[in-house]
């Protein structure tokens, strides 16, 4: 029998305000990545742009573990490019997860899309879903969203690239601000674990990468800043940016997703969902 798998894997939002490479949650838009042992190497796309060769992202990622020669790929993906929602992780992932289930090698799949990726937070959202801390050495701690949480996101049409926003952080930093950034962090991580969303609301606080990547993004900058007047808990600039995740009791969230397109016309708006579920695989 050929093989034939299907891989889903959840949009990511990566930093969370004062967790800078550390915090990430997987949320609900996704990417499917459909590959089938047809004899022949295809790729096919829904999404505008993507490469259709072996430079494809879940191409390649699959290539990591196993050759692509006699498979055809299909990817069919809800996730914005270049918009800070972990397109790029869903994609390795989803090829890595393929090439594991398909060929049962039981590889390292963590390690091996954060040695594509560069950095861990994005990745282990979308292989784990729910929420992630990564520490600088070791396996990422997952923990599920709490109850009633969810988000709006607000996505400006001009795309900022990863490498612009690295290059905009410095070597050093103040140590006020690192100390900051540390209570902060705390504060979120303990309000989620606690389903405390007034401490969620405090701990969205950043002092490290958002100030200082702020020219990149100005109106995102400025709809972050409005986000309690919009009816949020608070706001954070989801991984390199320009999109601005609002986060929401569930109750409020029809407001806050109306009010939002008022505010930002010029954004597409979403609601979404803090997903539990992480990157699936069905044998087709």
């Amino acid at each position: 029998m050929k093989r034939h798998r299907v891989v889903r894997v959840p949009a990511s939002s990566a930093n969370l305000g004062p967790g800078y490479d550390v915090l990430a949650a997987a949320l609900s838009p996704s990417l499917e990545l459909e590959v089938e042992e047809t004899g022949e190497f295809f790729v096919h796309s829904n999404v505008e742009g993507l490469p259709l060769d072996r430079s494809n992202l879940c191409v390649k990622a699959f290539g990591a573990l196993h050759p692509v020669d006699g498979f055809s790929f299909q990817v069919r993906s809800e996730i914005p490019v270049a918009a800070g929602l972990g397109s790029s992780a869903a994609a390795i992932v989803a090829g890595l997860a393929a090439a594991d289930h398909m060929f049962e090698l039981d590889a390292p799949l963590f390690e091996r899309a954060v040695e594509l990726e560069g950095h861990p937070d994005n990745v282990a959202a979308a292989l784990l879903g729910g929420l992630v801390v990564c520490a600088p050495s070791g396996k990422p701690e997952r923990f599920d969203p709490p109850p009633g949480l969810e988000g709006v996101l607000a996505i400006p049409p001009d795309p900022v690239s990863t490498a612009d926003a690295r290059a905009a952080m410095p070597d050093e930093l103040p140590l006020e601000d690192a100390v900051a950034n540390v209570a902060h962090a705390s504060l979120l991580v303990l309000g989620l674990a606690r389903d405390d969303f007034s401490l969620i609301g405090r701990g969205l606080a950043d002092r490290i990468h958002q100030p200082r990547r702020a020219h990149l993004y100005p109106r995102s900058m400025e709809l972050l800043g409005r986000a309690e007047e919009l009816g949020a808990l608070g706001a954070s600039i989801s991984g390199a940016g320009p999109t601005v995740l609002f986060w929401s009791q569930w109750e409020a969230t029809g407001g806050l997703f109306e009010r939002l397109r008022a505010a930002a016309p010029e954004c597409e708006v979403r609601r979404v969902r803090f997903s539990a579920d992480g990157a699936t695989v069905r044998e087709m």
